[in-house]
């Protein structure tokens, strides 16, 4: 998190790393879930994004880029990682792209992903 102290006053101002996601209390690394999700056999690609939520903090949502002709659903994907994943780690949403966007280094960028599907 990212503070600021001015006029004896401390004020937060938000989370600095993408990659760190607050869902009700707990702390999950979207590095790992995003780990995981690759080992799916339909997920080429994947991006862990972490959307406000107004009960949870954050939400885990997944945008995934799947092998062609392969469909994928939130039930099937919560099926299949229940097994190995910890709950609160599970996606709770699954937005189903084409591409992953990058930029010309290769990354991804998130905050770009969080604009582009939950603009403010």
């Amino acid at each position: 998190d990212t503070a600021v102290y001015k006029d004896g006053v401390y004020w937060i101002k938000g989370r600095t790393s993408v990659d760190i996601i607050k869902n009700g209390g707990f702390k999950v690394s979207a590095l790992e879930v995003e780990r995981r999700l690759l080992a799916h056999p339909h997920i080429t690609d994947v991006a862990v994004i972490g959307p406000p939520d107004m009960v949870w903090g954050q939400r885990v949502s997944a945008v995934v880029q799947l092998r062609k002709g392969e469909m994928l659903s939130v039930k099937d994907l919560k099926d299949w990682a229940r097994d190995t994943m910890a709950p609160y780690t599970i996606p709770t949403e699954l937005i189903v792209v084409e591409e992953i966007p990058r930029n010309q280094m290769g990354k991804v960028n998130k905050k770009e992903l969080l604009k582009r599907f939950y603009p403010a």
